[in-house]
């Protein structure tokens, strides 16, 4: 029986003349320079907490291998610069959290994150997450799932670029196991209209709107929001 041969990651094929194959992602890519302070944090923990690139496209993915340890997994979609990411784990020390996240100063700064709050269960990658969640993981094998204020891309000829349409909610729903909850945030009230369409749509999943999760940390990406007028909305949905 021939070898399953795992897709390109976005952004990574060529076509015939040498241009990069254009893909349409639910991310942009943003300035990757880093201040002195971020450089430094980069310097000293990428190696450790850094999943490299090149082990995504290996024949088989063993997260377990880089926390050094087998454990409950947890994923962030969207981790910006980690403020969220360092407290929950933090309070979840029984769990392996692994956090994406593509823009590069962010990496830095959750580096910092995670110093300053002393955790040690969370490793980063910064790939693509859509592609990661449908060629890494495995049916069921996901003990929460995080989206946190995703990017809204509030202009209506871009809302093809959100993550959270019908695809990728099956797609989502059939990586956690039964029971875990995939929790989400946004400070875009159209987007949470589209969230709440798609995930009560979603057979696999059950919940809906909730109160703010106390869990959550207020982030500054949050106060922003809130000063800029935009109501926060949570949502909670679970695998049945």
């Amino acid at each position: 029986m021939p070898e399953k041969v795992r897709p390109a990651r976005p952004g990574t094929e060529f076509m015939d003349d040498g241009r990069r194959l254009q893909v349409l992602t639910t991310y942009a890519r943003r300035g990757s320079r880093l201040n002195p302070t971020q450089q430094a944090a980069w310097d000293r923990n990428a190696g450790r907490w850094l999943v490299p690139e090149a082990a995504v496209d290996e024949k088989t993915f063993d997260v377990d291998r880089f926390f050094g340890r087998q454990a409950p997994l947890v994923v962030e979609i969207g981790s910006g610069n980690g403020e969220a990411v360092a407290a929950l784990a933090a309070a979840r020390p029984e769990a392996n959290v692994l956090a994406f996240e593509v823009w590069r100063p962010g990496v830095a700064s959750t580096f910092l994150h995670l110093e300053e709050t002393g955790v040690a269960n969370v490793r980063l990658v910064s790939v693509d997450a859509v592609w990661s969640m449908e060629n890494l993981f495995d049916a069921g094998q996901l003990a929460e799932l995080w989206t946190f204020f995703p990017d809204p891309w509030h202009k209506k000829r871009h809302h093809k670029r959100r993550l959270v349409t019908p695809a990728f909610a099956t797609l989502a729903a059939s990586r956690l196991a039964p029971g875990a909850a995939w929790r989400l945030a946004t400070d875009w009230p159209d987007y949470a209209e589209q969230i709440e369409s798609v995930l009560d749509a979603e057979p696999q999943l059950e919940g809906g709107r909730t109160p703010r999760w106390d869990q959550r940390p207020v982030t500054k990406f949050e106060r922003r929001g809130v000063a800029e007028g935009r109501p926060i909305q949570d949502f909670c949905y679970r695998r049945v």
